[in-house]
């Protein structure tokens, strides 16, 4: 495994994903499975912001006021709905190649947001504060989570939130996300994951603790393949799951 000097970057990881950076806006492509998810994402996160800073979502820009980061942005799946809402929105991805291809969705799309090639330790260590860190489906692709939830701590303001997503680790989740979605309906190309590196719930508790967050809320994604739909589970955490952390 080789890593960037100075973070917690894993340049394999970061390899897999440069390699599919023009397709992040194809919904039939390579990131289906995330396009598919992202509205049940998208529910989880805006509520939970909503919740944390006690704003409206029926409002015109309920988030206005907020500086928001999507760390590990890709093409600016989360970022852009952020924006929409008010956010004054950063994004950052390790993989170089990502950035332009968001900075142009954006364009074209008449929003303005901050893209940025960079790390989530080299903002900390420039000072950079946010009221929101959004880190889904980072943490299992980094050489030390504990090193990187802290650089993401670190981000965040007193009283800020992360929303943090990733898959469990155990045999169903082999079989879904390894066999099912790389092997069988080759949503994702083979070895785009690393089971090895998946993280349990509770170890991803743990590891935000000692990060200096404290967990509120967790909750499962689940997918239903009779109604091809993503809904969010409080129970079943088996495969896909988010969690919520609030700085003290």
């Amino acid at each position: 495994m080789s890593t960037t000097p100075g973070s917690t970057v894993d340049d394999t990881e970061i390899a897999k994903f440069e390699a599919m950076a023009a397709e992040w806006w194809d919904l039939n492509g390579k990131f289906k499975p995330l396009h598919m998810l992202n509205p049940t994402r998208l529910d989880y996160i805006t509520s939970q912001i909503a919740t944390e800073f006690g704003r409206d979502l029926s409002a015109e820009a309920p988030f206005a006021g907020l500086r928001i980061l999507d760390i590990g942005c890709g093409g600016g799946l989360l970022a852009e709905p952020m924006a929409r809402l008010g956010a004054d929105v950063v994004g950052a991805d390790a993989a170089e190649g990502n950035i332009p291809v968001a900075q142009l969705h954006a364009e074209q799309s008449g929003l303005t947001i901050d893209y940025r090639h960079t790390t989530a330790e080299a903002m900390a260590g420039d000072g950079e504060q946010f009221d929101t860190v959004l880190n889904m489906e980072v943490v299992e692709h980094v050489a030390d989570p504990l090193a990187y939830l802290s650089a993401c701590q670190q981000l965040l303001k007193p009283g800020g939130l992360m929303v943090c997503s990733t898959l469990n680790r155990n045999p169903k989740s082999y079989l879904v996300a390894i066999i099912g979605a790389e092997h069988v309906m080759r949503w994702l190309p083979k070895g785009t994951h690393d089971w090895s590196k998946f993280i349990t719930p509770d170890e991803l508790f743990d590891l935000i603790g000692q990060a200096g967050l404290d967990p509120v809320d967790r909750k499962g994604f689940v997918f239903n393949p009779v109604l091809w739909t993503w809904a969010l589970s409080d129970r079943d955490l088996s495969v896909n799951y988010v969690t919520a952390s609030v700085k003290p």
